[in-house]
C-alpha cells in the first residue's frame, strides 16, 4: 500500500546546538489511525509542525500525498487538517463564521449545509452564533477540531486533542474519529491518555529523543511486549522473598501479603506451573491469586525507561 505520509531523513536542529528530531524515517499509511508517543520534549510537536508545513527542517523530506511539503507546500497542506494543543481562535468572530472562514481559505466553495453537519457532529449547532471569546476551553477545543476539519481533509493531525477537557468532548471526539477513519480519513494523534491510543490506534510510534524508536501494529505490539503478571494473596505475610525462589521474578508488596510473578505472555513455557510447585514445597500458602495484563502504558513507561 502506497502511505500517505513519507517522512524521510528528517533532522531539525536549532542555533543553540538542540536537536529537536535526529533522522526520523516514517510512514503512514492511508486511512490508518496512528498514534505517536512520547515524554515531553521527544519531538512529537516539532514533527507534526514540519508536516504541516509550519517549521521548516534541517534536513530529509515529507511527502503527503505524493507532495513534497516544501516544494509542493499549496498541494500538500490542503491535504491536512490540524487540531493544535494551543487554544489560538478568532475570539470576537462567531463560531459559524470562523469555520466558514477557514473553509475558505483553503478554496472550498461555500457550503452551509456542510458546516452544520459539523458543527452538529460537534455539539456546536446551538453555539453558532456565539463569539468564540464567550466559550469555554472546551468548547474552544471544539471549534478548533471544526476548523481543521472545515476543507475535508485527506489527513488530520490531532495533538493532544483531549488534553484538559470534559469527558463528554472526549467522547464526542473519538465518535468522530471512528466516523472519519470510515470515511478513509487517515488520523495521527498524539495523546497523554494512553489509553486513548490503545482503544483507537490500528499502530503505535514512539519517540524519544528526536529519534523513532519503535513502531508497530498496536496488536503486534501488545503480544510482542506485553507480559503478564499472577498476584498472589498470602494467608500470612512474608518478610522477604526465600532464596529457594530467587530464580523467578517476584516482587513482594511493601506490607508482605502479596507475592507477584512476572512472566512473558506469549513463551511456550510460562514457569507459572512450576513456580505454584515451588510456592508448595516451601510451605508458602495463598487464600487468592489473579493474574493481570500489561496495559499499553505499561508498555509505553518500559520502552522509554530502557532507552533512557
Amino acid at each position: 500500500m502506497e502511505p500517505i505520509i513519507s517522512i524521510s531523513g528528517l533532522t531539525k536542529s536549532y542555533a543553540n546546538g538542540f536537536t529537536a528530531l535526529d533522522n526520523v524515517d516514517l510512514e503512514i499509511n492511508k486511512g490508518e489511525i496512528f498514534a505517536l508517543l512520547g515524554p515531553n520534549g521527544a519531538g512529537k510537536t516539532t514533527l507534526i509542525s514540519i508536516t504541516c508545513g509550519l517549521v521548516n527542517a534541517t534536513a530529509g523530506t515529507v511527502h503527503v500525498g505524493g507532495h513534497d511539503i516544501f516544494r509542493d507546500y499549496r498541494q500538500a497542506r490542503a491535504m491536512i487538517g490540524l487540531v493544535p494543543q494551543e487554544l489560538t481562535t478568532d475570539a470576537f468572530e462567531t463560531v459559524f463564521d470562523t469555520v466558514s472562514f477557514t473553509r475558505g481559505l483553503f478554496g472550498k466553495p461555500r457550503s452551509k449545509a456542510f458546516i452544520e453537519e459539523l458543527l452538529k457532529d460537534l455539539s456546536l449547532w446551538d453555539k453558532r452564533d456565539n463569539k468564540i471569546i464567550t466559550l469555554s476551553g472546551g468548547m474552544k477545543r471544539r471549534v478548533l477540531i471544526a476548523k481543521a476539519l472545515s476543507h475535508e481533509p485527506d489527513v488530520l493531525f490531532l495533538d493532544e486533542p483531549t488534553a484538559g477537557v470534559d469527558v463528554e468532548l472526549r467522547k464526542d471526539m473519538w465518535r468522530l474519529v471512528r466516523q472519519l477513519r470510515e470515511r478513509g480519513v487517515t488520523i495521527i494523534l498524539t495523546t497523554h491518555y494512553i489509553e486513548e491510543a490503545e482503544e483507537m490506534a490500528d499502530r503505535i510510534g514512539v519517540i524519544r529523543g528526536g529519534r523513532i524508536i519503535l513502531v508497530k501494529e498496536k496488536t503486534e505490539l501488545m503480544s510482542t511486549l506485553g507480559k503478564k503478571q499472577l498476584d498472589l494473596h498470602l494467608t500470612e505475610p512474608m518478610q522477604v522473598i526465600p532464596s529457594a525462589l530467587a530464580a523467578y521474578h517476584l516482587t513482594l508488596s511493601p506490607d508482605g501479603t502479596m507475592l507477584t510473578l512476572h512472566f512473558e505472555s506469549r513463551a511456550e513455557r510460562t514457569g507459572v506451573t512450576r513456580f505454584l510447585q515451588a510456592l508448595a514445597e516451601q510451605g508458602i500458602q495463598y487464600r487468592d491469586l489473579e493474574t493481570r495484563q500489561s496495559t499499553l502504558e505499561d508498555i509505553f513507561v518500559d520502552l522509554v525507561r530502557h532507552q533512557s
